[in-house]
């Protein structure tokens, strides 16, 4: 085994962001290399750093100066640091090689990670309010008088998210926690991995010094964490990307488990990838669960908490995949990461190999290695000893039901060939891996998808089944993505990041309130059944500036004929017998003759309420929540009250929506259909 290279004088001291300033260690701190050379690329550590201050600063500052933004506005703030990070994309992907990335590496990291930014903005703006609360779920009627009512409501936890991130995703990993928590409106404190933090020290100044961040809303401790969880409340969170036992050792911090701090953890773990029996050489499946499996163990030199570690195939299927996988490995090219030609790089450090190497050792007891050799790998452009450089390496497990290939992980460029007999046996072996991050299921038959989908779904936190239908927009096994959740049950951390909207509200604090329907509104800024409202200038003529929740109009009545029912059927051609066959109507237990459609009540709704002339009123674009309550028969009058529900400005723009509540009742009163309808008003009225 070779030397790193002799400290560089020129190897700088990392500095770290807190309590508003960039902070230089106070001692001449670690030494960091780069993973394909060995030469020393930077100096690591938190000496000097308060933390407890830090922490507080998150709070005092950060936390206010977000929750004053509402959920558009930062979502707002997500786009423009995304489009800023996107400009010095090419400066990142040169710092990332010295991780040991490929390009292709680097894009994974680094564009994944910008592209977390733009999706959590896109959802924010589509589905959260232009508020500050979040509502969660429908009202709930506590009292038969509905005079009583409840509601959950979301709100921002007043404390700071802690992210303490693995080695193997720079970019990403920090981003992936942190746009959740900032669209939340909770401020973040960084704390990278040491090997690759001169990354994400970077990372970090690029977005401090694109000044679209409130002032405390992101901080960066480098190095050592120290006494950092000592300092945590139950308002903080705390969320953890690594190893099974340093996320058991933190989630047991005597300071997390007195103040029941929030604790994520995401976890390395034994993923599967299971191959279908349908799946034979020159099916289009088999040929992609090849290239999954040989890009998993490649990409990122497989130091991916994601990557496939059990390669589950049928029993007679195992030599022919052995086959085509070693095919297809022989041919990738390790080396300096920088060169183009270049197919996988190195491990993060020395020291990393040499723990792939270890548990390697452990592996071998329960099988054989039919690729590569994991003490020698011949390199292109650079020195195979002197920078961390391994030979992706294939074993074979004969007997499946070994221990060692469903509790060791490698977490390197290696993976297991194990085969199974049966449906039934393959779910219990994947189970074996007591819980994983992800699983994949190559197969083009449906029903075996569907067993193996339900049968291994336990032990899963994420799920993909790929086929030739799915395979040309597939992100692939290992590529998490932030609308669903990334994270696992078991030994892959209990936890669960990003997932669209819930990772949003992980960040947040469901509460119960129990009031009256006007407190309610107020609270929520939300209409609630029986708040009051106001009559007078019809709502329509208003624009969003003077519209005002519980703003309403009462039109109506309006009988129903038998002339429009027969009308609207011959019309629209919805000629079903309800609206058309006395006879078959009156023997019909819900109706008892002929009833009018219930698009008939909507349209004749919406003829009572609308306010014809030209307004602010700009567009209807969509009713949601339609119900109808009450068959309506000829001869029934029907009115309608409107009532201003919800108000969202957007953003950057001249006009907002207005959801409106809708309930249609026959002269007893009773409602026959109840919805929302949603409208574009404009912000301001042309005068």
């Amino acid at each position: 085994m070779g030397t790193h290279a002799t400290p560089s004088a020129q190897a700088r001291l990392l500095r770290s962001y807190v309590s508003g300033r960039w902070h230089t260690p106070a001692d001449e701190g670690a030494p960091l290399h780069d993973a394909a050379t060995g030469e020393e690329v930077a100096r690591i550590s938190s000496a000097g750093i308060d933390m407890g201050a830090a922490l507080e600063y998150g709070r005092r500052v950060g936390g206010p100066a977000l929750r004053e933004l509402t959920f558009h506005q930062r979502a707002a703030l997500l786009k423009a640091l995304a489009s800023h990070l996107r400009e010095h994309r090419e400066e990142l992907y040169a710092l990332s090689a010295r991780t040991g990335a490929t390009l292709g590496d680097s894009k994974f990291d680094i564009d994944g990670g910008i592209g977390v930014l733009f999706s959590y903005s896109s959802k924010g703006r589509r589905e959260l309010p232009n508020d500050t609360v979040y509502l969660d779920g429908p009202v709930e009627p506590l009292g038969k008088g509905g005079t009583f009512v409840g509601r959950h409501i979301c709100t921002p936890l007043r404390g700071v998210a802690v992210q303490i991130n693995a080695f193997n995703f720079p970019v990403w990993g920090p981003l992936e926690k942190f746009a959740p928590a900032f669209l939340a409106g909770v401020p973040t404190l960084i704390k990278p991995g040491s090997q690759t933090a001169y990354l994400t020290e970077r990372l970090v100044e690029l977005m401090i010094g694109s000044e679209l961040l409130p002032e405390g809303s992101l901080q960066l401790v480098c190095g050592s964490a120290g006494d950092l969880l000592d300092h945590v409340t139950g308002q903080d969170l705390v969320s953890f990307t690594g190893s099974a036992a340093t996320a058991a050792r933190l989630r047991s911090h005597p300071v997390i488990v007195r103040n029941s701090v929030r604790f994520n953890a995401e976890a390395d773990s034994l993923n599967c990838a299971i191959l279908g029996p349908d799946a034979k050489p020159g099916t289009p499946e088999f040929d992609l669960y090849v290239k999954q499996l040989v890009a998993e163990m490649t990409v990122k030199a497989g130091q991916k908490c994601t990557a496939i570690r059990r390669a589950f195939v049928p029993a007679e299927l195992i030599d022919d995949v052995q086959e085509a996988v070693c095919a297809r490995l022989a041919r990738i090219s390790v080396g300096d990461p920088s060169n183009p030609e270049v197919r996988m790089g190195a491990l993060a450090s020395l020291e990393q190999r040499e723990e792939v190497r270890r548990s390697l050792k452990a592996l071998k007891d329960a099988g054989r290695i039919v690729f590569g050799d994991p003490d020698h790998v011949d390199v292109v452009g650079a020195d195979a000893e002197r920078g961390a450089f391994l030979s992706p390496v294939l074993l074979r497990a004969d007997d499946p039901e070994r221990t060692e290939p469903h509790e060791v992980e490698a977490f390197g460029p290696v993976s297991t060939l194990l085969p199974y007999t049966s449906t039934e046996q393959v779910i219990e072996l994947a189970a074996r891996g007591q819980g994983s991050l992800v699983g994949s299921v190559v197969t083009g038959d449906a029903d075996f998808a569907r067993e193996v989908v339900l049968g291994v779904a336990p032990w899963h936190g994420r799920l993909l089944v790929l086929d030739a239908d799915d395979a040309k927009e597939s992100t692939g096994h290992g590529s998490p993505l932030p609308m669903l959740v990334h994270g696992g049950p078991g030994r892959a951390g209990g936890g669960e990041e990003m997932g669209g909207i819930r990772g949003v509200l992980h960040h947040m604090q469901r509460t119960a309130v129990q009031g009256s329907p006007k407190v309610l509104t107020a609270v929520g800024n939300s209409w609630v059944q029986g708040a009051p409202r106001s009559e007078g200038v019809h709502p329509f003529r208003k624009s969003l500036a003077e519209l005002r929740i519980g703003d309403s109009v009462v039109a109506g009545p309006r009988t129903v004929t038998d002339a429009d029912i027969a009308h609207f059927a011959e019309f629209t051609g919805d000629t079903f017998y309800a609206h058309t066959d006395e006879q078959a109507a009156e023997a019909n237990p819900l109706f008892g003759g002929i009833v009018a459609h219930g698009y008939l009540v909507v349209s004749f709704a919406a003829g009572l309420f609308v306010s014809p002339e030209p307004g602010p009123v700009l567009a209807n674009y969509g009713l949601e929540n339609l119900r109808f309550l009450t068959p309506v028969k000829p001869g029934d009058a029907l009115t309608v009250t409107l009532t201003c529900k919800q108000i969202t400005p957007r953003e950057n723009a001249d006009y907002g929506e207005v959801r409106w509540d809708t309930d249609v009742t026959n002269a007893e009163g009773e409602s026959v259909a109840k919805y929302d309808v949603l409208t574009l008003v404009a912000k301001e009225s042309e005068r």
